[in-house]
């Protein structure tokens, strides 16, 4: 395997002068990121079939061990506060179990039976999205956990750094990152790591997109829990809805904080009416507005954009 094999270009690494060491260091980093162009279709094809899988019940549910485990868990974990995705929508599958997020645990990638009980007690079913990151693409756990879950025809995801692989044969959704030779032999924590982070944060992004919880390139979704968040709720309201920053921040306050139901308020949308129209557009925002002008209520001015062929859009 690639990420095993020592990069003769790199075998007196550790003699170099440092900065030279980082140098090569950081461009190993720029080469991970572009490998990832090759598999754009494969993640897009991945990202939409977990999107219409979902639907309002579906969890994402990260597998991982060792460092992809840990990337997979930091990916998983910013999906509640960029997006408001409910905790219990969300799920790990680590070797090792909680004390592995920080720790080290020897042998636990190699232990299928675990991997199969942590999937089995998960109660897999087909709206759950399972995404599975291994560098090798060999970790028994995580090839074991993906094959198990899909037993119960769960949508399966596999990312591997490595080509004809067993994760990435076990995956109905294979996503290969050939990111090659580590500069640290084996260190998959360098560009393998890198990497998979990013693929993730494609993946997850680009379902948070298409599920609505994104609307003009703003997390309208987001909760906000501290004075930070607060302010840029109140940012987004006024953005969007076209108003001063003072009645924003009365509009949040209405809505308890919930920055599309606050826009609808600004906009004079009655907050049942608001919260019906949200509902029934499941959450969308770009979709509530296109319903109110075909109802022929209010929507923000600039509300539409125009596309690159001319046309215009909600």
């Amino acid at each position: 395997m690639a990420t095993e094999e020592v990069d003769p270009r790199f075998a007196d690494l550790d003699a170099w002068p440092l900065m030279s060491a980082v140098e090569a260091m950081w461009e190993g980093q720029l080469a991970a990121v572009a490998a990832i162009g090759h598999a754009l279709p494969a993640i897009t094809a991945a990202t939409e079939a977990a999107k219409a899988a979902l639907g309002d019940r579906g969890r994402i549910v990260y597998v991982g061990a060792g460092t992809s485990g840990r990337v997979a868990v930091q990916d998983g974990a910013e999906l509640m506060p960029t997006f408001a995705w409910p905790k219990e929508r969300v799920r790990f599958i680590v070797a090792g179990g909680d004390s592995a997020f920080v720790t080290s645990i020897e042998g636990a990638e190699d232990d299928v039976d675990d991997a199969v009980m942590q999937i089995d007690v998960a109660r897999l079913t087909p709206h759950d999205v399972v995404i599975a990151v291994a560098a090798s693409g060999t970790t028994p756990f995580t090839v074991a956990a993906l094959q198990q879950a899909g037993s119960f025809d769960a949508v399966t995801i596999g990312v591997a750094n490595n080509p004809g692989t067993a994760l990435l044969t076990s995956a109905k959704f294979p996503i290969l990152i050939e990111t090659g030779r580590e500069l640290v032999a084996g260190s998959t924590r360098m560009k393998a790591g890198t990497a998979q982070k990013v693929v993730l944060n494609l993946i997850s992004s680009g379902i948070m997109l298409r599920l609505g919880r994104v609307y003009r390139g703003m997390m309208v979704n987001m909760q906000p829990t501290n004075a930070k968040l607060k302010r840029r709720a109140e940012v987004m309201v006024a953005q969007i809805a076209h108003c001063d920053p003072s009645h924003a921040a009365r509009s949040l306050e209405q809505a308890e904080g919930d920055i599309k139901t606050a826009v609808l308020l600004v906009l004079g949308v009655d907050k049942d009416d608001a919260e019906t129209v949200l509902k029934n557009c499941d959450g969308n925002l770009r979709r509530v507005f296109a319903e109110l002008a075909r109802d022929g209520d209010r929507h923000p001015k600039g509300a539409t954009a125009r596309r690159r062929d001319g046309a215009t859009e909600p």
